[in-house]
């Protein structure tokens, strides 16, 4: 049908062209100019819509099939908030455990590393992107002879001293400056007789008020790890 309306209108653009040829007066000249122009531009989109139509029609099938396939499962971050670590002489070796861990590829199990700082992330484990963050290390670190490795169930990230042969106190400035503090209250309490666990209350809480979010997350730590101790304590006796 489409191309028997094309055909029509090529008639009547040829017999405008014959009559645009016999007029004499400007202004019929331009009628009849602006309606050929305006034929001609329905001729262009007659054959593109033609052109256009079946795999217009091809394209809907798959597009209705898709629309069927369940969408895939959105993946969410999860902070990683307990590790453990040990050092040589060398390394400072950080251990995460996540079950199944060693079943992702080896792309996905990646470090950010800054002199200062560690990130480890864990994309795509069990359709989770896991992430730990250990931020202001108590020492400098060496990034380029650093590492990590996949074992069963677990990452160990080999931190490279920057100074050798240095043993670390603590993993990061925070813990030290929270233990020193501690030590010193201690000193003060044992020569004015004060209650040391009420001391140490004291002290968290001034600590968690003033401090930043990695002193308040450690801090938490802490007083959710002393509440669990006391009730296996209770629990032996």
């Amino acid at each position: 049908m489409s191309d028997s309306k094309v055909n029509e209108l090529k008639s009547d653009v040829d017999e405008l062209k014959d009559l645009l040829k016999q007029a004499k007066r400007k202004k019929v000249q331009d009628l009849l100019s602006l309606e050929i122009r305006k034929l001609e531009t329905e001729v262009i989109a007659l054959k593109e819509s033609s052109k256009d139509a079946a795999p217009m029609e091809a394209a809907s099938v798959p597009t209705t099939s898709a629309s069927s396939a369940p969408a895939p499962k959105k993946r969410y971050q999860v902070k990683i908030n307990g590790y453990g670590w040990d050092q040589n002489d060398k390394f400072i070796k950080v251990f995460v455990t996540l079950k199944n861990v060693e079943t992702v590829p080896k792309e996905n199990v990646y470090c950010k590393l800054t002199n200062k700082s560690m990130e480890l992330h864990i994309d795509n484990l069990d359709n989770k992107d896991h992430i730990l963050i250990i931020n202001k290390l108590l020492h400098n670190i060496n990034v380029e002879d650093s590492y990590w490795k996949q074992k069963n169930d677990t990452v160990i990230v080999y931190l490279a001293k920057d100074m050798q042969c240095v043993k670390w106190s603590h993993m990061t400035e925070i813990e030290k400056k929270f233990d020193d503090q501690r030590s010193n209250r201690f000193k003060t309490d044992d020569k004015d007789n004060v209650d040391p666990q009420e001391s140490i209350m004291s002290l968290m809480k001034n600590m968690y008020e003033s401090g930043d979010d990695d002193m308040k997350r450690m801090i938490s730590k802490a007083w959710y790890e002393g509440q669990q101790k006391k009730k296996l304590d209770t629990l032996d006796l």
